[in-house]
């Protein structure tokens, strides 16, 4: 049977607590780190280290449904690559792991 270990900690008046040393360690958290809880039928709760949700960056995110409406809105600014861009961007790609450039963008290549 797989060893436990038990440990406590106290909620204060605003129900927060300190997630112990211990637990801590255990999950590899680290500060500003998230916390998820699993609740179960019978009432018992587990604690795991969140995984990551590729951390969105809000900036990023605003930027890029601009662009997107940009797009939408005034077609007639987009302009195709030159030819010495795109050969440059070509030689770029094969040093960095061949890049198909006329492959269609996809939300599922996410």
């Amino acid at each position: 049977m797989p060893t436990t270990l038990d440990v406590e900690s106290t909620l204060t008046e605003r129900y927060q607590t300190t997630v112990p040393e211990t637990v801590r360690r255990a999950l590899g958290l680290k500060k500003r780190d998230k916390i998820h809880y699993s609740i179960r039928a019978n009432g018992e709760v587990v604690l795991s280290r969140a995984e990551d949700a590729d951390d969105e960056d809000p900036a990023l995110g605003a930027f890029l449904a601009f662009l997107a409406h940009d797009i939408a809105s005034h077609p007639e600014r987009l302009v195709p690559l030159s030819s010495d861009l795109r050969a440059s961007m070509e030689k770029a790609s094969r040093e960095a792991g061949n890049i198909d450039f006329d492959a269609p963008l996809s939300a599922d290549d996410e």
